[in-house]
C-alpha cells in the first residue's frame, strides 16, 4: 500500500509483472474509487462542459463518452478527464484523484450558465475490470448485453445486483469497462467479480501495473506528460482539441500556438540496452540537455525498456536516436511511434 494524492492505494498484489501479464493475456479487476466525480446538471449544462473543456461535447451522442481536457485561460491542462453525457442536461465528469477539488472549483468559477455543479466522488466508487476476458467475466454478472456498448459508450444497469453506470472505457490500452456505483457496494461487487473472474485468471491489480499498462499504450498521465505548462499540441493531443467550437478558454492561445508552430514535442523512445531512462532524467542531443523524460520503466508485454519525453520537433522524428542522461552517463534511445503497444483486434 502506498500513499497516492491523499489515498491509500494498493501499488501492487501479487507483482507488477504478473499483474500487468494478466491483463494483457487474461483480465485484471483495479480499484480506481479514488478517481473523481464531478456532475454537471441544468439547461446550461452543456455551455459550461464547452467552455472550460477542449473537445465538442455538442457532438457526444446520450451515453456516449469522450477524453478531454480541462483547460485554463492559457491554454494549458488544469486536467485530463472523461465526459459522459447522461442526457442533454446531465454530464458526469470523471477526473483524477488529486485533482478533484480544484477541477470542482474551476468549473464553479466559469460557470456563468444555468447550471449546477456537484462535487460527486464520494456518492461513487469506480472499478475497472480490463483485458480480452473482461467482457465475459463480467457479463456472468450483469443482464446488460455489454456486446452492444461500443467503445467509449456507456449503459445503465445491475451488475451482482447492483446499481451502476457500465463505460467501455479504460486506461490500459485493452477492452474493458469502468463502473461507477454507490460505495456502500464495494465489497460485494468487487468480491463477485474477483469469484467470476477466477477460473479466467484474473487477477486483482494495483497502480504499478496501472502504470505499466497506460505507459505501454502511450497514454498520458497528468503530472508527467500533462500539466498546467502544457497544451494539448505539445502532449499529441491534437485530436481532443476542436478549435472549430471555440471560443473555449484558452482557445485563443492555441490558435496563436498552431499558428505560430511548437517549440517542443511529447515523442515515444525505446532504450537500446538495458538501462531505463526513468521519470525527470535529461534528453541530450550533442551534449546538450534540450528536454526531460516525462514517464520511463520497463515496458513487461512489450520487454523492452520505454518512455516518453518533451523534446524540440527538429528532434522528434521516428527513428532518429537520442541521447537520455542516466546517473552522469548517457545512454542512447532510439525515438519510435506511439503508441508503443496496441491490442490486437
Amino acid at each position: 500500500m502506498v500513499n497516492f494524492g491523499g489515498w491509500d492505494m494498493p501499488l501492487e498484489y501479487s507483482g507488477i509483472l504478473a499483474e500487468h501479464e494478466a491483463v494483457r493475456t487474461r483480465a485484471g479487476l483495479f480499484d480506481v474509487s479514488h478517481m473523481g466525480e464531478i456532475e454537471i446538471r441544468g439547461p446550461g449544462a452543456l455551455g459550461l462542459v464547452q467552455l472550460v473543456s477542449c473537445n465538442n461535447a455538442a457532438k457526444l451522442a446520450l451515453g456516449q463518452a469522450h477524453y478531454s481536457g480541462l483547460m485554463t485561460s492559457r491554454g494549458t491542462f488544469v486536467d485530463d478527464l472523461l465526459v459522459h453525457k447522461i442526457s442533454d442536461t446531465h454530464y458526469m465528469l470523471c477526473v483524477n484523484a488529486g485533482n478533484q477539488d480544484q477541477d470542482y472549483q474551476h468549473i464553479v468559477e466559469h460557470n456563468k450558465f444555468d447550471a449546477q455543479v456537484e462535487n460527486a466522488g464520494p456518492r461513487y466508487c469506480q472499478l475497472a475490470i480490463q483485458g480480452p476476458r473482461a467482457k465475459d467475466i463480467l457479463q456472468r454478472l450483469t443482464p446488460v448485453a455489454l456486446d452492444s456498448i461500443r467503445y467509449y459508450h456507456f449503459t445503465f444497469g445491475k451488475a451482482s445486483g447492483v446499481d451502476c453506470l457500465i463505460a467501455r472505457t479504460g486506461y490500459t490500452g485493452e477492452d474493458g469497462f469502468e463502473i461507477y456505483f454507490a460505495p456502500e457496494h464495494a465489497a460485494k461487487l468487487w468480491g463477485d467479480l474477483m469469484q467470476a473472474g477466477g477460473p479466467a485468471g484474473m487477477l486483482p491489480c494495483g497502480l504499478g501495473a496501472r502504470n505499466t499498462l497506460r505507459l505501454e499504450a502511450g497514454m498520458c498521465l497528468y503530472g508527467h506528460e500533462i500539466d498546467d505548462t502544457t497544451t494539448p499540441w505539445e502532449a499529441g493531443l491534437g485530436w481532443i482539441c476542436k478549435m472549430e467550437k471555440a471560443p473555449f478558454l484558452g482557445s485563443d492561445v492555441l490558435a496563436q500556438q498552431k499558428r505560430d508552430g511548437l517549440t517542443r514535442k511529447l515523442v515515444g523512445f525505446e532504450m537500446l540496452d538495458k538501462r531505463i531512462g526513468r521519470d525527470g532524467y535529461p534528453v541530450l542531443i550533442g551534449g546538450k540537455e534540450v528536454g526531460r523524460v516525462t514517464s520511463g520503466g520497463p515496458a513487461p508485454f512489450l520487454r523492452k525498456n520505454i518512455g516518453m519525453a518533451y523534446v524540440p520537433p527538429e528532434f522528434s522524428t521516428v527513428g532518429m536516436d537520442i541521447v537520455i542522461g542516466i546517473r552522469g552517463q548517457g545512454e542512447t534511445a532510439r525515438i519510435v511511434a506511439l503508441p508503443f503497444y496496441k491490442r490486437p483486434q
